[in-house]
């Protein structure tokens, strides 16, 4: 009961994170700035870990009441080495020791390791943000641009001067590729495209792969993979409009032994 209740109260801190991870516009930098907001707020809660669980565990009490369920502690042993034993008599301090600070600290580490490679990435973009140049930035430029750095970097200043005039500071990937005009800054609107199209979750092709549990039925058994793989797009993406005409129209243009007159 008190491990269902630590994975709720966590859980509800991680779901804005968890639906932003499947959006299919989803942009690098927004996903690691909610990550790092999502993991300082727990670890605040991880800080003030005693009067949290305190609370949830009042909760607890009152549903054990309910359910005419006592709430007690595991027998302790000396000679036991494979779970957690400490000589702890309370229960709300036994759980708050032995269930809720470990799994914190658990999802915390979870979060840090699932978005380090993504902060080592980001570092090099970060420049196109605050408008610091850095070491980071020069190992960007010379893996994805073969180009001067002094234009490059005269480009960032232009860049940034020109959002302070007009009050415009992008928060994401795709909000800055809307306001880097290709004309004015070639070299940035090349690498924001570069940071809006690096992968951050597996959401959309798991999508796909859930789609074939409806298409892939016995009756479609023995389909050829190009039908499958079409009705797999059309499936997929239903917001893009398509007519009668379209189709008739792409299917003419394949030779058939038999000519349709229509």
């Amino acid at each position: 009961m008190q491990n269902r209740g630590n994975r709720f109260v966590l859980f509800s801190y991680g779901l804005p994170l968890c639906k932003l991870l499947q959006k299919v516009n989803l942009d690098l930098k927004e996903a690691v700035d909610l990550a790092e907001v999502t993991v300082a707020t727990i670890q605040r809660l991880r800080g003030n870990i005693t009067e949290e669980f305190k609370q949830l565990f009042k909760e607890a009490e009152k549903m054990a009441n309910i359910l005419d369920i006592t709430i007690s502690i595991k027998r302790l042993s000396n000679k036991c080495t494979k779970r957690a034993n400490p000589s702890i008599n309370d229960p709300e301090e036994y759980y708050r020791v032995t269930i809720a600070i470990p799994y914190i600290d658990s999802f915390i580490q979870q979060l840090n390791e699932r978005f380090l490679c993504h902060k080592n990435v980001l570092k090099g973009f970060q420049c196109l943000f605050s408008g610091t140049y850095s070491d980071d930035f020069d190992e960007l430029l010379q893996f994805y641009l073969d180009t001067d750095k002094q234009i490059v970097k005269a480009e960032l200043n232009l860049w940034h001067a020109v959002l302070n005039n007009n009050g415009q500071h992008p928060k994401s990937g795709l909000e800055a590729l809307r306001l880097c005009k290709k004309e004015m800054f070639p070299n940035l609107h090349f690498l924001v495209q570069i940071l809006c199209s690096l992968p951050v979750s597996t959401a959309t092709p798991e999508r796909t792969f859930s789609c074939l549990k409806r298409l892939k039925t016995y009756l479609r058994n023995t389909m050829t993979e190009t039908r499958l793989n079409g009705l797999t797009m059309l499936a997929v993406h239903t917001d893009i409009p398509l007519s009668a005409e379209e189709v008739l129209d792409e299917l003419a243009k394949k030779p058939r032994k038999l000519d349709f007159v229509l």
